[in-house]
């Protein structure tokens, strides 16, 4: 049972940020320090609007937090007792793999990074996005 009315759960929810948000600006922050290849965050110019975009190389890179996006929903999804939430959450996942294959299809490298990946293994995963900004920096 959720400890807050459906009134008050509403109110937190919609004042968490779907951009930009911490997680976002430090694994930016680092990007930085790695590489001086130009790229541009939150470019709704693409389909999903990808978090981050090396135009030149063809890289597009999704921050998914582990909720929002469901990382291992299966595992807990049927723990929510409110089916928007399974609803909102499983579209979500359905949007994604859309856009990854959309993206994909179009000539596109897509990196799905999970917030947990970045808060605990930041520099692996760093150094995943060089190595596939390395591959395609010559096309």
């Amino acid at each position: 049972m959720d400890k807050f009315s459906k009134r008050k759960r509403s109110e937190r929810m919609s004042r968490i940020r779907s951009s930009n948000t911490q997680f976002e600006k430090n694994f930016v922050a680092e990007l930085k320090k790695k590489t001086r290849k130009k790229f541009r965050t939150n470019a709704g110019d693409l389909k999903g609007k990808p978090d981050i975009v090396f135009q030149k190389e063809r890289v597009c890179i999704f921050l998914d937090s582990d909720f929002w996006h469901g990382w291992q929903y299966p595992r807990w999804g049927k723990i929510l007792k409110d089916d928007f939430w399974k609803n909102k959450i499983e579209n979500t996942r359905n949007r994604d793999r859309k856009i990854t294959a959309y993206l994909k299809r179009t000539g596109w490298i897509v990196l799905r990074i999970w917030g947990h990946k970045i808060n605990e293994q930041l520099d692996a995963t760093l150094n995943n996005v060089i190595d596939n900004l390395r591959k395609n920096e010559h096309q």
